[in-house]
């Protein structure tokens, strides 16, 4: 059994993590590789971390490209072979005539819960513009979907499997830049890094717009290091770079803005 009180100490997302410690009891007792629904960025983060503890049980994200936000973890012993084929998952092509009547990721997210399924079920939905969009879903729900899911805002749509190659993903648009600083607060390396006032930084900060490695940070004196993710709802994320020390004392900041 698992050290479940002290592996949900602190924990932000208490639900999900005491989920996942389930599918790894299970997956433990069974010798079977488990396999969770999509869990978003913070949930992920926080059961990666949780788990790292842990040398009995080992977990595999994937979300069907590099880069997908939501993903699945398969969950094994830790002397099982494990790998991404093991995350099963399947995208669905939503084709439709959009150029009249344009639909977003939250248009294409609606109509697909509009049919009764839960948001864990699904991963990633990239927006094709005028042709419609491609989701992600967890196997089980593709023959579902595609019988109930005929519409999109006022578009008639297909719904249909697809192959995994054929997900038409576009590389995150990113830019690259140095700052000098004279601390490593979280408010001064993000505002110089998004490009907007330290006064307007700290009022993200404390509204808990800002999570750093996907944990919430409301202290915009807490101190950032090589490897942060630092993400602001609705204005991308900010990744930190190579720090140096110049001969003033002050520290010079690698970062690298997604868009």
């Amino acid at each position: 059994m698992l050290p479940r009180e002290e592996l949900l100490k602190g924990v932000e997302n208490r639900d999900s993590v005491a989920r996942v410690i389930d599918q790894a009891e299970q997956a433990i007792k069974t010798w079977e590789v488990v396999v969770t629904d999509f869990l978003s960025p913070p949930e992920l983060a926080e059961i990666q971390r949780v788990f790292s503890r842990l040398t009995d049980v080992q977990l595999v994200a994937w979300g069907g490209y590099p880069q997908a936000e939501r993903q699945r973890l398969a969950i094994a012993r830790a002397e099982l072979p494990l790998d991404q084929s093991q995350v099963s998952l399947v995208v669905l092509e939503i084709a439709g005539n959009f150029l009249f009547d344009s639909a977003t990721h939250r248009d294409f997210l609606g109509a697909m819960l509009g049919t009764g399924i839960v948001r864990e079920k699904t991963g990633d939905i990239i927006v094709l513009g005028e042709r419609g969009a491609q989701a992600i879903v967890v196997p089980e729900l593709a023959e579902f979907l595609q019988i109930h899911l005929n519409q999109v805002r006022s578009v008639p749509v297909k719904t249909q499997p697809i192959e995994l190659a054929e997900l038409k993903v576009r590389e995150p648009k990113k830019k690259e830049l140095t700052t000098v600083e004279a601390s490593l607060r979280l408010d001064a390396i993000a505002s110089a890094g998004f490009g907007m006032s330290r006064s307007k930084m700290v009022d993200l900060i404390d509204s808990g717009d800002v999570r750093v490695n996907w944990k919430e940070v409301t202290q915009a004196s807490s101190q950032v290091k090589s490897g942060d993710l630092i993400a602001i709802r609705g204005k991308g994320r900010l990744e930190v770079g190579e720090i140096a020390v110049t001969k003033k004392e002050r520290y010079r900041v690698q970062l690298t803005r997604y868009m």
